[in-house]
Protein backbone atom coordinates (compact mmCIF):
# COMPACT_ATOMS: atom_id res chain seq x y z
CA UNK A 1 0.00 0.00 0.00
CA UNK A 2 1.45 3.44 -0.90
CA UNK A 3 1.91 6.45 1.87
CA UNK A 4 -0.43 8.01 -0.32
CA UNK A 5 -3.20 5.28 0.32
CA UNK A 6 -2.88 5.43 3.73
CA UNK A 7 -3.08 9.11 3.70
CA UNK A 8 -6.33 9.14 2.05
CA UNK A 9 -7.52 6.53 4.54
CA UNK A 10 -7.01 7.93 7.53
CA UNK A 11 -9.85 11.17 7.68
CA UNK A 12 -12.79 8.54 6.46
CA UNK A 13 -12.14 6.09 9.46
CA UNK A 14 -11.55 8.91 12.40
CA UNK A 15 -14.89 10.28 11.32
CA UNK A 16 -16.53 7.08 11.51
CA UNK A 17 -15.26 6.92 14.76
CA UNK A 18 -16.46 10.89 16.06
CA UNK A 19 -20.27 9.70 14.24
CA UNK A 20 -19.74 6.72 16.67
CA UNK A 21 -18.58 8.28 19.56
CA UNK A 22 -21.15 10.77 19.30
CA UNK A 23 -24.07 8.55 19.38
CA UNK A 24 -22.24 6.46 22.08
CA UNK A 25 -22.44 9.26 24.26
CA UNK A 26 -25.98 9.86 23.77
CA UNK A 27 -27.20 6.46 24.89
CA UNK A 28 -24.74 6.64 27.97
CA UNK A 29 -26.57 9.63 28.58
CA UNK A 30 -29.96 8.72 27.84
CA UNK A 31 -29.34 5.68 30.38
CA UNK A 32 -28.67 8.33 33.11
CA UNK A 33 -31.69 10.50 32.40
CA UNK A 34 -33.63 6.62 32.74
CA UNK A 35 -32.15 5.97 35.96
CA UNK A 36 -33.42 9.63 37.57
CA UNK A 37 -36.71 9.49 36.35
CA UNK A 38 -37.52 6.15 37.12
CA UNK A 39 -35.70 6.29 40.68
CA UNK A 40 -37.93 7.05 43.78
CA UNK A 41 -37.63 10.36 45.16
CA UNK A 42 -37.06 9.34 48.40
CA UNK A 43 -33.65 7.98 46.98
CA UNK A 44 -32.85 10.92 46.48
CA UNK A 45 -31.02 12.36 49.26
CA UNK A 46 -31.28 9.28 51.26
CA UNK A 47 -28.47 9.07 53.25
CA UNK A 48 -26.07 5.80 52.14
CA UNK A 49 -25.79 2.88 54.72
CA UNK A 50 -21.85 2.26 55.58
CA UNK A 51 -19.10 5.04 56.91
CA UNK A 52 -19.89 8.93 56.84
CA UNK A 53 -19.19 10.52 53.43
CA UNK A 54 -20.35 8.13 51.56
CA UNK A 55 -22.45 9.83 48.39
CA UNK A 56 -25.56 10.01 48.33
CA UNK A 57 -27.71 9.14 45.08
CA UNK A 58 -27.87 13.12 44.37
CA UNK A 59 -24.39 13.91 44.98
CA UNK A 60 -23.08 10.92 42.62
CA UNK A 61 -25.25 12.35 39.72
CA UNK A 62 -23.89 16.21 40.17
CA UNK A 63 -20.67 14.26 40.87
CA UNK A 64 -20.84 13.05 36.93
CA UNK A 65 -22.00 15.96 35.85
CA UNK A 66 -19.54 18.25 36.97
CA UNK A 67 -16.93 16.02 36.68
CA UNK A 68 -17.89 16.45 32.53
CA UNK A 69 -17.91 19.97 32.85
CA UNK A 70 -14.11 20.10 33.92
CA UNK A 71 -13.36 17.85 31.24
CA UNK A 72 -14.95 20.35 28.50
CA UNK A 73 -13.32 23.45 30.26
CA UNK A 74 -9.87 21.64 30.16
CA UNK A 75 -10.19 19.92 27.03
CA UNK A 76 -12.01 22.12 24.45
CA UNK A 77 -12.28 25.74 26.45
CA UNK A 78 -13.62 27.12 23.49
CA UNK A 79 -16.86 25.50 24.37
CA UNK A 80 -18.91 27.07 26.92
CA UNK A 81 -19.09 24.94 29.51
CA UNK A 82 -21.93 24.35 32.00
CA UNK A 83 -22.56 25.79 35.02
CA UNK A 84 -21.49 23.02 37.72
CA UNK A 85 -24.36 21.58 39.97
CA UNK A 86 -24.96 22.01 43.92
CA UNK A 87 -24.55 18.63 45.09
CA UNK A 88 -26.78 19.83 48.27
CA UNK A 89 -29.39 21.52 46.90
CA UNK A 90 -29.94 20.04 43.22
CA UNK A 91 -33.00 18.45 42.57
CA UNK A 92 -33.75 15.40 40.35
CA UNK A 93 -35.22 17.80 37.74
CA UNK A 94 -32.09 19.93 37.77
CA UNK A 95 -29.92 17.17 37.84
CA UNK A 96 -31.41 15.85 34.31
CA UNK A 97 -31.15 19.04 32.60
CA UNK A 98 -27.88 19.82 33.70
CA UNK A 99 -26.84 16.19 32.24
CA UNK A 100 -28.29 17.20 29.36
CA UNK A 101 -26.61 20.18 28.31
CA UNK A 102 -23.20 18.30 29.65
CA UNK A 103 -24.06 15.62 27.61
CA UNK A 104 -24.85 18.06 24.83
CA UNK A 105 -21.07 20.14 25.35
CA UNK A 106 -19.20 16.57 25.92
CA UNK A 107 -20.75 15.20 22.59
CA UNK A 108 -19.30 18.36 20.59
CA UNK A 109 -16.16 18.01 22.21
CA UNK A 110 -16.05 14.45 20.80
CA UNK A 111 -17.00 15.44 17.46
CA UNK A 112 -14.26 17.85 17.54
CA UNK A 113 -11.84 15.18 18.73
CA UNK A 114 -12.31 12.30 16.52
CA UNK A 115 -14.03 14.26 13.20
CA UNK A 116 -17.41 12.87 14.00
CA UNK A 117 -20.74 15.22 12.98
CA UNK A 118 -23.10 16.51 15.54
CA UNK A 119 -25.77 18.91 15.01
CA UNK A 120 -24.74 22.35 15.93
CA UNK A 121 -21.23 22.88 16.43
CA UNK A 122 -19.92 19.54 15.71
CA UNK A 123 -17.52 20.09 13.29
CA UNK A 124 -18.92 19.31 10.06
CA UNK A 125 -21.76 20.79 7.78
CA UNK A 126 -23.78 19.10 5.44
CA UNK A 127 -21.37 16.34 5.44
CA UNK A 128 -18.00 18.54 4.71
CA UNK A 129 -15.19 18.93 7.19
CA UNK A 130 -15.89 22.15 8.71
CA UNK A 131 -13.12 24.69 9.56
CA UNK A 132 -13.50 23.67 13.71
CA UNK A 133 -13.23 19.95 13.16
CA UNK A 134 -10.11 18.42 14.88
CA UNK A 135 -9.74 21.20 16.88
CA UNK A 136 -9.42 19.44 19.87
CA UNK A 137 -6.00 17.88 19.90
CA UNK A 138 -5.51 16.49 23.70
CA UNK A 139 -7.62 15.04 26.13
CA UNK A 140 -7.07 16.54 30.03
CA UNK A 141 -9.07 14.31 32.68
CA UNK A 142 -7.89 16.69 35.41
CA UNK A 143 -5.17 19.45 36.03
CA UNK A 144 -2.93 16.91 37.42
CA UNK A 145 -3.49 14.65 34.85
CA UNK A 146 -0.98 14.14 31.96
CA UNK A 147 -2.96 14.98 28.81
CA UNK A 148 -3.53 12.35 26.18
CA UNK A 149 -3.28 12.24 22.39
CA UNK A 150 -7.51 12.05 21.29
CA UNK A 151 -8.53 8.65 20.43
CA UNK A 152 -10.82 5.86 21.24
CA UNK A 153 -8.97 5.74 24.78
CA UNK A 154 -10.77 9.19 25.47
CA UNK A 155 -14.20 8.09 24.81
CA UNK A 156 -13.43 4.68 27.06
CA UNK A 157 -12.10 6.78 29.69
CA UNK A 158 -15.80 8.90 30.01
CA UNK A 159 -17.86 5.97 29.82
CA UNK A 160 -15.99 3.85 32.26
CA UNK A 161 -16.30 6.75 34.33
CA UNK A 162 -20.24 7.04 33.97
CA UNK A 163 -21.07 3.16 33.91
CA UNK A 164 -19.07 2.95 37.38
CA UNK A 165 -21.09 5.92 38.81
CA UNK A 166 -24.51 4.40 37.26
CA UNK A 167 -23.63 1.01 39.27
CA UNK A 168 -23.35 2.65 41.97
CA UNK A 169 -26.75 4.02 41.81
CA UNK A 170 -28.35 0.94 41.57
CA UNK A 171 -26.49 -0.73 44.00
CA UNK A 172 -27.69 2.06 46.77
CA UNK A 173 -31.18 2.19 45.41
CA UNK A 174 -31.27 -0.94 45.96
CA UNK A 175 -29.38 -1.19 49.92
CA UNK A 176 -31.85 2.00 50.48
CA UNK A 177 -35.13 0.24 50.07
CA UNK A 178 -35.81 1.59 46.91
CA UNK A 179 -34.87 -0.78 44.20
CA UNK A 180 -35.08 0.56 40.46
CA UNK A 181 -38.09 -1.33 38.15
CA UNK A 182 -36.40 -4.44 35.94
CA UNK A 183 -37.70 -2.52 33.01
CA UNK A 184 -34.51 0.03 33.56
CA UNK A 185 -32.14 -2.25 35.13
CA UNK A 186 -32.73 -4.30 31.98
CA UNK A 187 -33.49 -1.39 29.62
CA UNK A 188 -30.13 0.04 30.55
CA UNK A 189 -28.89 -3.34 28.31
CA UNK A 190 -30.93 -2.41 25.31
CA UNK A 191 -28.96 -0.96 23.34
CA UNK A 192 -30.70 -1.51 20.37
CA UNK A 193 -33.92 0.56 21.45
CA UNK A 194 -31.58 3.18 23.55
CA UNK A 195 -29.86 4.20 20.02
CA UNK A 196 -33.31 4.47 18.60
CA UNK A 197 -34.32 6.95 21.17
CA UNK A 198 -31.54 8.75 20.48
CA UNK A 199 -32.30 9.04 16.82
CA UNK A 200 -30.16 6.13 15.11
CA UNK A 201 -32.36 3.91 13.87
CA UNK A 202 -30.18 1.99 12.63
CA UNK A 203 -28.44 0.63 16.26
CA UNK A 204 -25.17 0.07 17.61
CA UNK A 205 -22.63 -0.40 14.46
CA UNK A 206 -24.54 1.03 11.63
CA UNK A 207 -23.66 4.69 10.57
CA UNK A 208 -27.04 6.21 10.95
Amino acid sequence: MTMRKVINREPKVHTQLGRAAVQIFAANERMNQMLIEHLDPAAWRAKPPGKAGTRTIAAIFTHMHNVRTKWVRLTAPHLKAPSQLNRTHCTPQQARAGLAESAARCAEMLAEALGGRESGSAGYKGGEVHKNAGRVEKFLRDGWAKPWPVGPEMLCYMLAHEAHHRGQVCMLAHQLGFPLPIKVTSGIWNWEKLWKECGSPGGPGSDS
